[in-house]
């Protein structure tokens, strides 16, 4: 049976017409000279009626028929399920890859377009392969049947845009390659879903700046390659920049990130930058919302006051609306970066702490040492005499002479 799996259909089909033309009711069983082999032989000690020949054919050609077949020139594996129809310069995807296979390679072909249906009921399938083809758009939907897929690879493809829901189908997605294409966005909400995804390949394409909320879904990704993209490094990348830090942080790893605009950024690691250097976006946010406020409105008060009671026969005109904006809280800009400050203020305030306590313990040694020295000195007057009483005789003596 797993040979016949993926044994060419020509092969098969010669062999059931082999069967029904004579090698099955009172013959040898065994195929003419250049014909295929055929594994539909029945036992040389059951005869068979007259009848029996054509029903014995019908049911040979249904097993043919049923049994899945290998597309033509591919090579298919039998105990892996795995099909390779690489470099055929196909143009459009085989429409008689069997249902069970689980790793379809289909890289350096000449794929360009894909319908919606091209990967139709291959549910077991856990690995695609479309690297170096002529891709430029995928379907919505293309992917839609793949529930099992673990891993897709679309390098060295021309793909400018992606949809959002492409990848909703494949929650076990953990491999995505999507490096050396035309890529300059990537839709919000593309990663939505992908929780198994670990390594993640977006190098050599046309990205400037991301978004982090794209990234937050992928809480178990290892590794993201970004590099050889043309990023700006401006206000746009100071969010992603806060996720980076944080994906490090977690031990994630992350190839470099080279600006390309400002010049004054150009080569250097967007990582590298200073989170300094970025103060002037929250600036710019702040003068871009206070622009936006042409009208100026009534005071912002905590609590409004009663509204009059309208009189019978007028009706009220509408106020305006007092109410308070809620100030949105400042979320922490690193993880990262607020350890290390309260790593350092600790040192330093532990720093302080032993320096006032060597400084106390000096003081007191020091007065003690001090007040010792004056008992001493006390101690010691009586017994060498008072030196300016014997400094006043010396002068009277001195006077009377």
């Amino acid at each position: 049976a797993d040979e016949s799996y993926y044994s060419p259909a020509g092969g098969r089909q010669s062999a059931a017409i082999h069967l029904c033309a004579g090698g099955g009711a009172g013959g040898s069983g065994r195929p003419s000279s250049g014909s295929h082999p055929t594994r539909l032989q029945l036992p040389r000690a059951w005869p068979l009626p007259p009848w029996g020949h054509g029903i014995t054919c019908w049911v040979a050609l249904y097993a043919v028929e049923a049994l899945p077949t290998c597309p033509f020139s591919c090579k298919c594996d039998s105990r892996s399920l795995e099909v390779d129809c690489s470099g055929l310069g196909l143009t459009t995807v085989p429409p008689d890859v069997p249902a069970a296979t689980r790793t379809l390679l289909l890289l350096n072909n000449k794929l360009s377009a894909l319908p919606s249906w091209a990967f139709a009921n291959l549910s077991s399938l856990q690995r695609l392969d479309l690297s170096n083809n002529f891709l430029d758009q995928l379907p919505h939907s293309i992917f839609g049947d793949l529930t099992n897929l673990t891993e897709l690879q679309l390098r060295n493809n021309s793909i400018r845009t992606l949809d959002r829901d492409l990848l909703r189908h494949a929650p076990l997605l953990r491999h995505l390659d999507l490096s050396i294409n035309g890529l300059a966005q990537l839709p919000p909400g593309l990663f939505d879903g992908l929780l198994a995804l670990r390594s993640l390949s977006l190098r050599s394409n046309r990205l400037q700046n991301l978004d982090r909320l794209t990234f937050e879904p992928l809480a178990n990704l290892q590794l993201l390659q970004v590099g050889d993209n043309p990023w700006e490094c401006d206000c746009n990348l100071r969010e992603f920049k806060h996720w980076m830090e944080w994906f490090s942080y977690r031990g994630g790893r992350l190839d470099q990130l080279a600006c390309t605009l400002p010049k004054e950024l150009r080569g250097k690691d967007m990582r590298m930058v200073p989170m300094e250097m970025f103060n002037y976006c929250s600036q710019l946010e702040d003068e871009n919302s206070s622009a936006g406020l042409d009208i100026p409105g009534p005071p912002c008060t905590k609590a409004s006051p009663e509204p009059a009671k309208p009189k019978p026969g007028v009706e009220p005109e509408p106020e305006p609306s007092t109410a308070c904006p809620q100030k949105q809280r400042h979320r922490p800009a690193s993880v990262r970066r607020a350890m290390g400050t309260v790593i350092i203020a600790g040192v330093v305030c532990g720093i302080v702490c032993i320096m006032m306590v060597v400084a106390a313990a000096y003081g007191c040694i020091y007065a003690s040492l001090m007040a010792k020295y004056h008992r001493e000195l006390k101690k010691r007057q009586p017994l060498m005499g008072d030196p300016e009483g014997e400094h006043e005789d010396q002068k009277q003596i001195s006077s009377v002479a």
